[in-house]
């Protein structure tokens, strides 16, 4: 059984890998095994993060990347199977926010929004198929939200990104499966992150509606969605695609 999620051999590419969720899932692919790529736009932060990864006893590597520019995006993969010879894994995490009503958001804003979230998921997704359908297989994790689900109405382009990315991913779920491809969604809930630490500060009263809601009485951490993304990445989840799974401490399903 403990085979099934080991991942040793395996290599996994990790957008917006150097902070956040996308550190705690690398953290959790690592410690079973997995080569990881960092990826980021941030090459201070990426060189923090690897040199972490590589303290746990991993082999790690970064690339400067911007998820929205194909040839970018490309070059990633290219750096990645360069290195590793391989690509096994994909999580797609790299993900902004920008906390206004529909009415007060800029069309330049939308048009960022969708293409960080959702754009940069088409574009990575696309740069690796060749490469797993080629190695016989492979696994890609998509960042959704519980914005997959609710409609808050502080976030109209966030909401419809990760509206987006459960539907992309049921397709691709869909299209590749006959190439021995999962793919599947991660619905996170309220995480502590630099990002929701912002949105903490910017909406009154969240800190505490959060608790409230949530059965598990607490924010989740970054390291919260290592289990998930072990699972989803490892041979224990073979017959498992399609899906969005939440990982919110209950509170998508407290009415």
């Amino acid at each position: 059984m403990k085979k099934m999620f080991d991942l040793t051999g395996k290599v996994a590419i990790v957008t917006g890998g150097n902070g956040g969720i996308g550190l705690g899932m690398a953290r959790g692919l690592a410690s079973h095994g997995a080569s990881i790529v960092v990826a980021g736009r941030n090459a201070e932060k990426t060189a923090l993060a690897v040199q972490e990864l590589q303290g746990l006893g991993a082999t790690a590597s970064g690339v400067t990347v911007d998820v929205k520019d194909e040839a970018s995006v490309q070059a990633m993969v290219a750096a990645a199977v360069g290195r590793h010879g391989r690509v096994d894994v994909l999580v797609n995490n790299a993900g902004i926010n920008v906390r206004k009503p529909p009415h007060e958001l800029s069309l330049p804003e939308w048009r960022d929004i969708l293409e960080t979230n959702l754009t940069s998921a088409f574009l990575a997704s696309n740069a690796v198929y060749p490469h797993m359908k080629r190695g016989g297989g492979g696994k890609i994790v998509n960042i959704g939200s519980m914005m997959s689900i609710f409609g808050a109405p502080f976030v109209p382009a966030y909401a419809a990104s990760k509206g987006g990315i459960v539907q992309f991913s049921k397709v691709c779920a869909n299209a590749w499966a006959k190439d021995n491809i999962q793919v599947n969604a991660v619905l996170p809930g309220w995480i502590d992150t630099d990002l929701t630490r912002r949105g903490r500060t910017e909406i009154k009263g969240l800190d505490e509606r959060v608790l409230e809601r949530t059965p598990a009485g607490r924010w989740g951490v970054p390291d919260d969605l290592a289990g998930i993304a072990v699972f989803l990445c490892s041979a224990a989840s073979d017959f498992v695609t399609g899906t969005a799974i939440p990982v919110d401490g209950g509170y998508a399903i407290n009415g």
